[in-house]
This record gives structure tokens, C-alpha cells and sequence, in this order.
């Protein structure tokens, strides 16, 4: 199977020969793989070199032009390294692009801390107006790339990495997928922590919501879910810093007593490199960790 990567390089590839409107700016990182598109398209395939606030400049630029930008980089350098362009040239000027990033929280925990950003989402959740896409599945992520090119001059951004579940779900952007129904409470589980999720509340009477896409987020689908259990219990996955949905996930609840518990990485630094399965352990997001920690909070 190809890695969530290697499908944005290659679906963009395909979205650059049949819509001349779509342009690609990057910084180096994944330009091996937009060697062909670039040789193709040279007035639309960009890189700026290591310079990743006009990467994201750059992309604000081509949005006022009327072009539909797609900016690519590693997940700390799109967010964290260019949030004052992302706020300044793409939110305060009132256009659109997208911004596919890689490496997700902690992929390349070889790289150090600057190329882990397990607080991108919430950073971007800061600002107004973004769609938040967290796929699970190269074929999710390729659906997702799909949807981001061609949403007229919305603001999305897609979070890839490689950390990925063993078989797609379709794609509903927007909406929450009910794959599980149960009494004892409710589990969001956002893009790739599903398996770990599935496995975690095996033969526990517990709903099971999925979420490729987490923003805006689905409170009507999570009103609805847990309006079926015996208590508004509900416990939010997510393969980032824990807490990131919480705001959302309480607004979604605020007419009944609930209770929320959030699960993702934690916020004090894990100071080893090794590999990202090593990372999920760490931050206890792998299967035996979540079901240990939903069971006690929904007492199952």
C-alpha cells in the first residue's frame, strides 16, 4: 500500500494536467515528486527553497491571482513555522488555499522537535473559517485532496501522515460516520486512530463515531449518538494534543449533563526519538493504553 504522501504527490499530479487552475508551491520537501508536474506545468509548480514564510506567502499571492494554491511542507513548518502568513496573507486577505501538510504529530520523531506538531489543529483552530481534514487512509486522503482542490475558494487544511488504518471508510466531509452503536457512552475516533479504537472497544456496549474530517465539527452527529446512551458520556481520540476538540465537543453537548473525556498526545514533550509506533505507546494511544482508559471513564 502507498503512504498518504505518495497519493498527494501523485493525485496533485493528476489535478494539475486537467484543471489549469490549481498550482502547487512547495519548499523543498516532496519536490522529488513533483519532478514530472513541474517539467509540465513550470509556471504552476513553485518552489521557494527553505523558506517556508513565502511558501505561505507565496501561496496568498496566487489565491488573489485567482489561482487555487495547494502549499505542501512538513506539519510544523506549514502551522507553527508560517502561522503569521497563514493568519496575515491567506485569513486576513479572505482567500482560499489549501495546505497539506506531512509528518503529522510525530512521524519523523528522528527529526527532533522541530518536526513534531502535535498542536497543529489546535493552532488552527485559533483562526476562523478553516476545514480541518485528518484522513486515516491513502484512499481517504486521496478523496480528501479531491474534495480540498475543488471547494471553490474555502480554506482547508489536510493533515497526512503515516500512521494509517488497515482499510479506508467513505468519505463524508463534514459528517461523523456511525460505525458502532452502544449504551455505555460514545468514542469519536478521528482519522488514524480508528483501528486502534475498534480494537480498544471490542465486546464493550459502546458507540463508535469516525471523523475524517474534524472541522467544522459534526455536533449534530454527536448529539444524536449520544442522545442514545444511558449517559452523555463521550470520549474524543485524536492522533494530536489531547484536548484539541474539547471546546467543540462540549459547545456540541451544552443542553445535557455530559461529561468529555480527550485523548491524544499529551502535552509534556517526549524526549526520545525512535519511531512513531513507539511515539503512539509513549502517549498512550495504542489499542491496550485506549482501552484501559475508556473503560475506566465509562465504567465498563
Amino acid at each position: 500500500m502507498d503512504t498518504m504522501r505518495e497519493r498527494f504527490a501523485a493525485v496533485t499530479t493528476e489535478l494539475l494536467d486537467s484543471d489549469p487552475r490549481l498550482a502547487v508551491v512547495l519548499a523543498v520537501i516532496s519536490s522529488d515528486r513533483f519532478s514530472d508536474a513541474a517539467r509540465a506545468h513550470p509556471d504552476r509548480v513553485i518552489d521557494v527553497g527553505i523558506r517556508e514564510q513565502l511558501l505561505v506567502g507565496a501561496t496568498g499571492g496566487l489565491a488573489l491571482a485567482g489561482l487555487r494554491p495547494i502549499a505542501h511542507t512538513f506539519a510544523s513548518f506549514l502551522t507553527e513555522r508560517a502561522f503569521e502568513q497563514v493568519k496575515l496573507d491567506i485569513g486576513h486577505q479572505g482567500v482560499g488555499a489549501v495546505l497539506v501538510s506531512a509528518g503529522a504529530s510525530y512521524d519523523i520523531a528522528a527529526g527532533g522537535r522541530t518536526h513534531q506538531a502535535p498542536g497543529d489543529v489546535a493552532l488552527l483552530d485559533t483562526l476562523d473559517g478553516w476545514t480541518v481534514h485528518v484522513p486515516g487512509h491513502p484512499d481517504e486522503a486521496d478523496a480528501l485532496l479531491r474534495h480540498a482542490a475543488a471547494d471553490g475558494d474555502s480554506r482547508v487544511y489536510v493533515r497526512l501522515s503515516d500512521h494509517s488504518n488497515v482499510a479506508p471508510r467513505p468519505v463524508s466531509p463534514g459528517r461523523f460516520q456511525v460505525l458502532r452503536e452502544g449504551r455505555a457512552g460514545v468514542v469519536l475516533a478521528v482519522g488514524p486512530m480508528l483501528d486502534a479504537v475498534l480494537d480498544a472497544t471490542a465486546g464493550r456496549d459502546v458507540t463508535v463515531l469516525y471523523a475524517s474530517t474534524v472541522r467544522p465539527f459534526d455536533a449534530a452527529t454527536v448529539r444524536e449518538a449520544t442522545a442514545r446512551t444511558d449517559a452523555a458520556d463521550l470520549v474524543v481520540v485524536e492522533p494530536y494534543l489531547a484536548g484539541t476538540s474539547s471546546a467543540h465537543a462540549a459547545e456540541a453537548l451544552a443542553d445535557v449533563p455530559h461529561r468529555v473525556l480527550a485523548l491524544g498526545t499529551r502535552r509534556a514533550e517526549l524526549r526520545h526519538y525512535g519511531t512513531w509506533q513507539e511515539h503512539v505507546a509513549g502517549h498512550g494511544l495504542d489499542a491496550q493504553s485506549l482501552r484501559a482508559r475508556i473503560d475506566a471513564f465509562l465504567r465498563v
